[in-house]
């Protein structure tokens, strides 16, 4: 528990409930060099990532993103009944038109309202704002998930991405509480150079045609130096200025939950902050970078484990495509 009373500016709302679901099929570093030219070793010592779960044939980011949530509102002890909105993060929808949220919406028997937040990595915590502010004035239990199937929209022979990305879905259930706090949150977008993370071809600038199938640039491509530096600095300064809204320091922090995209990148950010590599929760060596659902998903594999306990401040913090960045202060509460 932290070591002194902050004084925040928090949403009343608490998490309830969360949920997880991973793809049966577990892909190893060691499956991927028999096809890459690559190692275990290799992407190891570069990423921290040893295996990450691959979606099955036709198994797509709504199914994912359902099942995450019905986990989590099992979890929570409440029924689709009690929702009144749903929120779906992710960069991989199931279709360019419609939305997954209104899928993931009818998969689980409800006609509340549903929409998408597309901040690809940052977008859980992108979401997780909204639904705070949605939750605490008035729309009672919201629903976040965020889910991604990014093993389909990269090359599987390029071997500088695609020992990099796994699919899965985490989910939250936010509810109103007095006793709670949620917030501050800092988000941030610079979209002045997205060719440093993203898919060229595709969308209305260029559509998919057969010149774009053949160059293969429908393909999510990254430099990744330039990611790398841009993720740590952004991510600390989010992360700063969440503490300084809230008034507490560094020391407070009980666990830091960032963006499971490279241990690298989370101990750096560990390191600029000032926090004790103690407090850091990692996951990324399990999952591989799964974009909006890495936080989720490392939330609820710090909870399983048991590091997770009541007036605990839990920091979070996310940076991705865009490019866009954010930052959040999680006050545990254990469920009542």
């Amino acid at each position: 528990m932290s070591a002194t009373t902050p004084t925040r500016a928090g949403a009343p709302v608490r998490v309830a409930g969360l949920g997880v679901r991973l793809p049966d099929r577990v892909v190893t570093n060691d499956d991927l060099a028999k096809v890459l030219d690559t190692s275990d070793e290799w992407i190891r010592t570069r990423t921290g990532i040893r295996q990450r779960h691959v979606a099955a044939p036709g198994e797509a980011t709504s199914d994912l993103a359902a099942a995450a949530a019905t986990a989590a509102l099992d979890d929570a002890g409440l029924t689709v009944a009690d929702v009144t909105a749903i929120i779906v993060a992710t960069t991989t929808p199931d279709h360019t038109i419609p939305g997954t949220a209104p899928l993931v919406a009818a998969r689980l028997g409800s006609e509340a309202a549903a929409f998408d937040v597309n901040a690809a990595c940052s977008g859980f915590i992108y979401g997780l704002r909204v639904a705070a502010g949605m939750s605490a004035t008035g729309d009672g239990a919201v629903l976040v998930i965020g889910a991604e199937t990014l093993t389909r929209v990269v090359d599987p022979t390029d071997r500088s991405v695609a020992v990099l990305f796994g699919d899965g879905a985490g989910a939250v259930v936010l509810v109103p509480d007095d006793t709670a706090s949620f917030g501050p949150f800092s988000l941030g977008a610079d979209g002045s150079e997205p060719s440093m993370l993203w898919t060229a071809s595709g969308g209305t600038r260029r559509p998919v045609d057969a010149v774009v199938l053949e160059e293969g640039s429908h393909f999510l491509t990254m430099r990744g130096g330039d990611v790398y530096r841009n993720a740590v600095s952004r991510m600390a300064q989010g992360a700063r200025t969440v503490l300084e809204e809230a008034g507490i320091g560094v020391e407070d922090v009980d666990l830091f939950v960032g963006h499971q995209a490279n241990v690298r990148i989370l101990d750096a950010v560990a390191s600029r902050l000032g926090l004790p590599s103690e407090r850091n929760h990692v996951a990324v060596d399990r999952h591989g970078n799964t974009s909006a659902a890495s936080i989720p998903l490392a939330l609820a594999d710090a909870r399983d484990q048991g590091r997770l306990h009541d007036g605990d401040t839990v920091l979070l913090a996310a940076f991705g495509a865009g490019l866009t960045w954010g930052a959040g202060l999680l006050t545990w509460k254990d469920t009542p």
